[in-house]
């Protein structure tokens, strides 16, 4: 800060973030701040001018670094304003994202095809010995793929907003698959087509579960290509440093998301952030406006977060300059943790009201799920039967005493209960707990040690495959715990404080949220918020999608000791 500059120390812009670079006059040097917020040596890579045009302004740079897979156009720009949406070209600056498109459209046209040739060789004809049936019958599966194709496209089903995050991508793609099941069903009825109904149910069934597995195995490579970086949004964040820094915290936990922070925008000027130490390059209204900041930086959406997003004038003129840029504009408010299906925006004369639902506690909803947990349970105890005996045995044989460990847990209000799991420990272990406390590697209520030696050697399997939590399903039979929730904590109730009390709104489940995102790994405050999470977004589709991810877990055997 030393060489910092006195009129560079000024709060910000009163005019305005996304007009006041523009306003200035005078070119300079306008390399990024850096995260120590000292300007260094103009490398002559970027000089402005403003435009004498009224509203926005235009920006020119030089020697503008790229970024592979990027393209840096400028909106076209009409007397000063930036061309309307009817004029604009609308293809993104990321080229992956069409590629990937691509490449769905591909394999689900391939998948489509497979479904036609399937049903084709398992019913060849439709009607023996009508010729002109068994024509239309194969024309039929013949279009069927370019059909589908259709609808999936119409239903947005290769949207680059819905790819490779969340079950939108799949909720579109079911939706697509219903209205063609229905559209040939009533063709099929109507005109009286007197296809085999056994061929054309086999082409339906096998195209739409053959679109499910490709799109699940393409979400999987596209997650491993961005792992290693690849296939991302580049974002830039524009806000207040904290907000721009919550922001940041949050898409980091995960990186399977595709959004890459590359920048923060402050819109308070330098002096807000006097001294940080951020973990990404700042950038203020003296250095460029965010769409140069944009295009130097290779980046393809502008993240607009917290209270930055509140001036009207500012946003609706940043959306005029980004038309035809092929950059994203995205607002991140302050509602972390608050699940897509509760925020629904409701728009009163232009001014759009993000309204947020109350979770759901109770309801229909909430007796399905009991419904489901006692009818799953039961099962689960008749089919698991074999492996529980053969556990129970081995631990009966190898180590003295008791084949099930029973502790006090609270419940769903504080109710007290006794839950059910195999014993993985020797008999002292609770006499040798007060040895180890000084090497206990969690916080908050719970003990967790990496090579604790109190665990048997069969312990350490039950752990890292989850069988010793099978006998739960005893719990859940009873309704003292659930397939999907909280994890029970062995705890009394006066020892859940504050927020932590909210978890008892619910059932404690078999698996949940702290499972399927590192278990034993997580500190005690990401699992409290995970489990926080669970309980305010509860859903039915929210729990299959929880045990899904929980048979990926349990193989990878991560977090588990």
């Amino acid at each position: 800060m030393s060489d910092e500059r006195q009129q560079d120390e000024r709060g910000g812009a009163p005019i305005g973030w996304a007009a006041s670079a523009r306003a200035r006059r005078g070119t300079g040097g306008h390399a990024a701040v850096t995260t120590s917020l000292r300007r260094p040596a103009s490398d002559g890579a970027t000089t402005q001018t403003a435009s004498s045009g009224p509203g926005l302004g235009q920006t020119e740079s030089r020697a503008k670094p790229r970024t592979a897979g990027v393209d840096t156009r400028t909106a076209p720009v009409i007397s000063g304003v930036t061309r309307s949406a009817w004029f604009r070209n609308s293809r993104p600056i990321a080229r992956w994202p069409r590629t990937y498109a691509a490449i769905l459209m591909v394999t689900d046209f391939l998948c489509a095809v497979a479904a036609s040739i399937i049903a084709i060789a398992l019913w060849p004809q439709a009607v023996a010995g009508f010729a002109t049936t068994n024509q239309m019958y194969l024309i039929g599966m013949l279009l069927l793929p370019l059909g589908w194709g259709a609808v999936l496209w119409s239903n947005g089903a290769y949207d680059r907003r819905y790819l490779g995050l969340g079950t939108d991508e799949f909720k579109r793609v079911l939706r697509a698959s219903l209205t063609v099941v229905a559209v040939v069903s009533f063709l099929t009825l109507t005109l009286k087509f007197d296809a085999s109904r056994l061929g054309t149910a086999t082409a339906l069934l096998a195209t739409l579960a053959l679109l499910l597995v490709s799109r699940y195995a393409a979400r999987q490579v596209l997650q491993l290509c961005r792992k290693r970086g690849v296939c991302v949004h580049r974002m830039l964040l524009v806000g207040s440093l904290q907000d721009a820094l919550d922001v940041n915290a949050v898409v980091a936990r995960n990186p399977f998301a595709g959004l890459t922070p590359v920048g923060i925008y402050l819109t308070q000027g330098r002096a807000a952030a006097r001294g940080a130490q951020t973990p990404l390059p700042l950038y203020t209204s003296r250095d460029r406006d965010p769409v140069q900041v944009v295009r130097d930086l290779g980046a393809d959406t502008i993240a607009v977060c917290g209270s930055a997003g509140s001036n009207a004038t500012d946003m609706r003129r940043l959306a005029w300059q980004l038309e035809g840029t092929g950059v994203d504009l995205v607002v991140a408010p302050q509602l972390t943790d608050i699940a897509g299906p509760r925020v629904h925006i409701r728009p009163v004369e232009g001014l759009p009201l993000l309204h947020v639902e109350e979770p759901t506690l109770s309801g229909i909803g909430w007796l399905t799920k009991n419904l489901m947990d006692r009818v799953a349970a039961a099962l689960g105890l008749l089919l698991l039967a074999p492996l529980l005996l053969t556990t129970a045995l081995l631990i009966r044989v190898t180590t003295p005493g008791p084949v099930f460990f029973r502790q006090a847990r609270v419940g769903r209000e504080g109710k007290p209960f006794r839950v059910w799991k195999f014993r993985t420990m020797y008999l002292d272990a609770e006499e040798r707990l007060a040895q180890l406390v000084d090497q206990n590697e969690s916080d908050g209520l719970l003990f967790k040690m990496r090579n604790d030696p109190r665990i048997t050697p069969l312990g350490r399997w039950l752990r890292r495959t989850s069988v010793d939590e099978l006998p739960q399903l005893i719990n859940v039979l009873r309704g003292e715990m659930s397939l999907v929730g909280p994890r029970p904590l062995p705890a009394e109730d006066g020892d859940f404080l504050g927020d932590v009390r909210r978890r008892l709104l619910v059932r404690p489940g078999i698996t949940g949220l702290w499972q399927v995102s590192g278990r034993s790994d997580l500190s005690w405050d990401d699992a409290v918020r995970l489990d926080l999470y669970y309980v305010d977004n509860w859903s039915l589709a929210f729990d299959l999608v929880i045990m899904w991810r929980t048979l990926s877990a349990v193989i990878r055997s991560r977090g588990a000791y």
